[in-house]
């Protein structure tokens, strides 16, 4: 957590400096301006996770082919050391009902099933995330959406890119569970 909001607050900062040495708009505009997107950076985030997880879980189960990763996928993955860098990503699962920061019932195949879907409903949430985030700019008049909104946006997608890559990485290792668990005690 603390890396994430270091990343915000450095780029809030960046930002902001930017804009008021290049007169981009009056000073105290541009930190509203950075503010106002971040803050509705945010709410887009919320609103979307908030949407997603009211949806009924039978969309996101563990057999749809839209959230299967393939093994070029996997193989990026390694390629990017995830396993390395993982757990500095923000986890806010648990604001949903569904930590995803532990397994916390690795011998249980139902919950690790919903661990499976609660991982499909993130990486869709972040997945849309991510272009939603550009609608900050056309809340901002003239060049201020170009020089504050944009990167405001860009690094809402990075914010968003990171735990997307994290669940992906995790799935097929919980898919791998699953599977073993489901032939030791197939499912009732």
């Amino acid at each position: 957590m603390r890396l994430y909001l270091t990343i915000i607050f450095v780029a809030m900062g960046i930002i902001s400096a930017v804009n008021i040495t290049a007169e981009a708009a009056v000073w105290y505009y541009v930190i509203i301006a950075v503010v106002w997107c971040t803050a509705l950076q945010f709410a887009l985030d919320g609103l979307i996770a908030i949407i997603i997880n009211k949806m009924p879980d039978k969309w996101f189960a563990i057999d749809i082919k839209l959230y299967s990763v393939s093994e070029t996928e996997r193989h990026f993955y390694k390629k990017l050391n995830v396993r390395g860098w993982k757990d500095k990503v923000w986890e806010l699962g648990g604001l949903g009902g569904f930590s995803k920061k532990e397994l916390k019932e690795p011998n249980d195949p139902k919950y690790i099933e919903k661990f499976i879907i609660e991982c499909n409903k993130g990486v869709l949430t972040h997945v849309l995330s991510c272009p939603i985030g550009f609608l900050a700019m056309l809340t901002l008049p003239d060049i201020c959406s170009v020089t504050i909104a944009f990167p405001v946006a860009i690094v809402n997608l990075f914010l968003n890119v990171l735990p997307t890559i994290v669940l992906r990485y995790n799935t097929p290792l919980l898919h791998s569970v699953l599977t073993r668990l489901m032939r030791i005690k197939p499912k009732k």
